[in-house]
């Protein structure tokens, strides 16, 4: 599995410093591999719960398509740049780029 941080690094201090009240939440974007070989692309700010409803079969998208491989995960500070992400890896150019750069084959 891989997983890249994609956005700068900033201390602790820096986040007080400019207000930010919730500086341990972090959001993801990752990829799953399914059983039949197809690749489901997703966000969320708890990835280990959420890779949980999928183990367990309570997402429509991939109940029926168990078992399923976290293949990669991305964490954002930002909601919106984990989702804009996750957007991406669902465009042409994104499939092009998960397959050459971001998962083993």
């Amino acid at each position: 599995m891989r997983a890249l941080l994609l956005e700068r690094s900033v201390s602790r201090e820096a986040l007080c410093e400019v207000g930010h009240d919730n500086i341990n939440i972090m959001y993801y974007a990752y990829i799953l591999k399914l059983s039949d070989g197809s690749y489901y692309h997703g966000s969320s700010n708890n990835l280990k719960e959420r890779y949980k409803c999928h183990e367990n079969g309570d997402v429509d998208s991939t109940k029926n398509l168990r078992p399923i491989k976290l293949v990669f995960y991305a964490a954002f500070i930002s909601k919106d740049k984990a989702l804009e992400f996750e957007k991406y890896l669902k465009s042409s150019s994104g499939f092009a780029f998960r397959n050459k750069r971001l998962i083993d084959k």
